[in-house]
């Protein structure tokens, strides 16, 4: 790992994912500059018909974009969403989904990722696109 990957890291692990992700049991399982990588139960997180609720998806979608975005802003630097969107192609019951999200865009002011989740049989449930405002700290 680099040194911002090992600090990103470090500031999750000290920090965690936000009270919202680990009340929905999110864990990030892999954590670079090319990707993160994120899991949820499907457990608890399902709407009255025992499907993965939309707004899991979506939850899931923008934790790891943010985080992710704020590891590319770099030092002194955190992501803002301005925008999500999302389109669930597949309903899923049980088990575990798994969100990898990749950048398609960043620049010094915004970052644009893809996340993609499946199920445990490797299908595609959801696709969410986020854009980040990537702002100083002052």
């Amino acid at each position: 790992m680099t040194d911002d990957e090992n600090a990103a890291m470090d500031l999750i692990q000290q920090h965690g994912m936000g009270a919202l992700a680990e009340k929905m049991g999110i864990e990030i399982v892999e954590f670079t500059r090319e990707r993160a990588v994120g899991t949820m139960p499907v457990e608890g997180n399902t709407q009255p018909f025992g499907l993965v609720h939309g707004g899991a998806y979506v939850v899931l979608g923008e934790s790891l974009g943010s985080v992710h975005a704020t590891l590319l802003a770099g030092p002194g630097r955190y992501a803002v969403g301005i925008d999500i969107n999302a389109t669930h192609t597949a309903s899923v019951t049980s088990g575990t989904v798994t969100g990898v999200c990749t950048p398609i865009h960043v620049s010094r002011s915004l970052a644009v990722h893809e996340i993609v989740i499946t199920d445990d049989r490797g299908r595609r449930n959801s696709t969410i696109r986020i854009t980040n405002m990537l702002r100083d700290v002052r």
